[in-house]
């Protein structure tokens, strides 16, 4: 086996590439569960590529068979039914898991220097992941997936000048079509894959050429032992694989759990009007994103006039990639940030979920105005954030982690 290994390391850097990013990996000591979710979001995309691989292989990208083939999918092909959950409960999953990935990163200031590339090219994950879901919801050709698209594809008619012009050619029709259909599907199982497929790599050697950061935002590479390792660092593996075993397991009693019993989640995974093939003649009762859209969809409805509201529904997701030049803390992490930071954190996270909630019901104005308080909520974290980090009093940061 030694002799393979060496004809390989002579040809390829198999050895090397493990050690660099596992068996010598020296990682912070003091993890704790919120790191689970970034090997998880890495498990959920295979899920989401192995059962996307197969469900191609029975889907038919067209208008008049989109509908069919799904339903041909669920009732006849073996095993049909299970794939189908996985990937549309998997499309939530990935979600839930980035959300709360991104949460750890504001919570412990990853995004700080010197890991400003980690958290862009996280966040250009996170863009194309939603460019991917997007496109994957047209696919079953359900009334609420036809009629999504209708409404996200027009915001970019609110563009002035080559805003009309823009919206047919991502169509590709005058309307949406079996040529929108077919190009979505091209999108959706070719060409974002291998882009997230890049970032996602990127994303893990940024991380491992400046190491990875730690509930107390402390850099262990400044504390050394004679032979260069980290006094408070530990190898990738064994220590963090088996470590994020139990993660892997818990995630997956859950996420069987809603696959067998609860696949639909009551209608925000799988809308009930997805289950009535696509009418352009009948508009659903109310017209909403699925559920990870949906704190965007409600600032886009919180201002009133169209152009604006695309504008603040695309600021919102653009504010992000300056997050790490915005916060002028002497520290990373919350536990020695002052009280002003956490309770901007835990404003903009409530407000977050608020917006999330009214963006899957009916407008009212009084639901219309707790999104415009939430949205200047939510932009507020972020605007004001250089001048309540930089003024507030923090405490002082331990020289090493302290578990």
């Amino acid at each position: 086996m030694s002799k393979f290994m060496d004809w390989i390391d002579a040809r390829f850097p198999a050895t090397k590439m493990w050690e660099d990013h596992l068996s010598k990996y020296y990682a912070p000591k003091n993890f704790n569960f919120l790191y689970f979710f970034g090997s998880l979001a890495l498990l959920v995309l295979v899920n989401q590529i192995v059962t996307g691989v197969w469900l191609t292989m029975s889907f038919t990208p067209s208008a008049e068979e989109a509908f069919a083939s799904v339903e041909y999918i669920m009732r006849d092909v073996e095993y049909g039914w299970i794939l189908r959950y996985m990937h549309s409960s998997g499309a939530s999953a990935f979600f839930i898991v980035v959300y709360l990935h991104m949460f750890r990163g504001l919570l412990y200031g990853s995004y700080q220097k010197p890991r400003e590339l980690v958290w862009l090219f996280g966040m250009l994950i996170y863009l194309a992941l939603m460019a991917e879901a997007f496109m994957g919801y047209l696919l079953p050709w359900g009334q609420m997936s036809y009629w999504g698209a209708q409404v996200i594809i027009s915001l970019f008619g609110a563009i002035p000048v080559i805003g009309g012009d823009l919206t047919q050619w991502i169509r590709g029709d005058y309307l949406i079509s079996g040529i929108t259909l077919n190009r979505f599907f091209a999108l959706h199982v070719v060409a974002l894959p291998i882009v997230i497929l890049g970032l996602v790599v990127l994303h893990i050697l940024a991380l491992h050429e400046v190491g990875s950061n730690n509930p107390d935002g402390v850099d262990i590479k400044k504390k050394k032992d004679e032979n260069g390792i980290p006094l408070d660092g530990i190898p990738f593996h064994p220590y963090y694989t088996v470590k994020d075993i139990v993660g892997v397991v818990v995630f997956l009693f859950v996420f069987c759990a809603v696959v067998f019993f609860f696949p639909e989640m009551g209608g925000y995974f799988l809308e009930k009007p997805n289950f009535e093939q696509a009418n352009a003649f009948k508009t659903p009762e109310h017209i909403a994103p699925v559920w990870y859209f949906t704190p965007f969809y409600a600032i886009l409805r919180a201002v009133p006039d169209k152009l604006m509201g695309v504008i603040a529904m695309g600021a919102a997701i653009a504010v992000l990639f300056v997050l790490p030049w915005l916060d002028r803390s002497p520290v990373r992490s919350m536990r020695y940030k002052g009280w002003i930071s956490k309770v901007f954190l835990l404003v903009f996270c409530v407000s977050f979920v608020i917006l999330g909630i009214l963006g899957v019901q009916a407008p009212t104005p009084g639901r219309t105005l707790l999104s415009q308080v939430c949205t200047v909520l939510y932009f507020a974290y972020f605007l004001l954030m250089p001048f309540y980090t930089r003024l507030e009093k923090t405490k002082p940061v331990p020289e090493r982690v302290t578990g």
